[in-house]
């Protein structure tokens, strides 16, 4: 039988199967072959025994949060208490655009803020590319789920737990407050589960601080979607965007057109700074 991993709790995997649950434990020559079964997998399983025989392959993964065969990552993106990161935003947007996963960005928290001209600068410009949301738009965030598996990630404390339960108030998450000693929240969500939401598969990961790159330097050049719109314009079709005299990136970055925060995070990554 075919069936999914819907999640994982020590060596129990949990696999549905239609309308069907069944907990199941790997063979071992999964060990010897050093495969590691993901929730998001689809997998092939003997019911009887509850035991899964084989991983089909995957059209995508992630390492952290370890998901697979992902749809669209939601990135619950905390304005205040933890502030904004753009540096943090654009490494999640890179990285999902590199694994052809859609990234849709849901900021979270701007009551907490006394002046929002400057936050809206960054929502707007993020708009031109991506599918943006507030976290207090929850009829439009509905919508996104229909035949997806979703992920949700972003800052610690940035609200993961906290819209899934706006979205869907029987789920009943656990949250927690900020740990205002490190500058971000408490994780609450301690393994990776999927859940049935509006017609669709939700997982809720566990929080992080950091994330690492996986990809070399083209590869990130690449993956900043709006740079696409002025390549052409750079003098040598290799162009780095850093050196280059004539490079039509770093033309509109003085002009206003790229956000001067995404190229300042593009010069990071590509230095291997982050």
């Amino acid at each position: 039988m075919i069936g999914r991993i819907i999640k994982i709790l020590s060596n129990d995997y949990t696999v549905k199967c239609d309308d069907e649950i069944i907990v199941c434990k790997v063979r071992g020559k999964f060990r010897s072959l050093h495969l590691t079964p993901l929730v998001g997998d689809f997998v092939k399983f003997d019911k009887d025994k509850k035991y899964i025989m084989e991983i089909l392959n995957r059209k995508n993964e992630l390492v952290r949060p370890p998901v697979s065969n992902i749809d669209q990552v939601i990135i619950i993106t905390s304005v205040k208490d933890p502030d904004f990161e753009s540096n943090l935003l654009d490494k999640l947007l890179v990285i999902l655009e590199y694994n052809k996963i859609k990234p849709i960005i849901c900021f979270s928290k701007l009551d907490l803020l006394d002046d929002t001209k400057e936050i809206y600068k960054y929502i707007n410009y993020y708009r031109k590319y991506y599918d943006v949301y507030l976290n207090t738009e929850i009829d439009k965030i509905k919508e996104v789920f229909k035949n997806k598996l979703t992920v949700f990630t972003g800052q610690s404390g940035a609200g993961k737990s906290t819209l899934l339960n706006k979205l869907n108030p029987n789920l009943n998450l656990k949250t927690n407050e900020i740990s205002y000693a490190l500058g971000r929240g408490k994780h609450t969500t301690r393994h990776v589960e999927l859940l049935e939401l509006f017609g669709g598969m939700v997982a809720d990961t566990p929080g992080f601080s950091a994330i690492n790159f996986n990809m070399n330097n083209i590869e990130i050049k690449d993956n900043f979607v709006d740079f696409d719109k002025y390549r052409e314009e750079c003098e040598f079709r290799d162009c780095t965007h850093i050196k280059e005299e004539n490079c039509g990136i770093k033309k509109h970055v003085d002009s206003g057109d790229i956000l001067k925060s995404r190229y300042e995070n593009y010069l990071k990554f590509v230095r291997g700074e982050e």
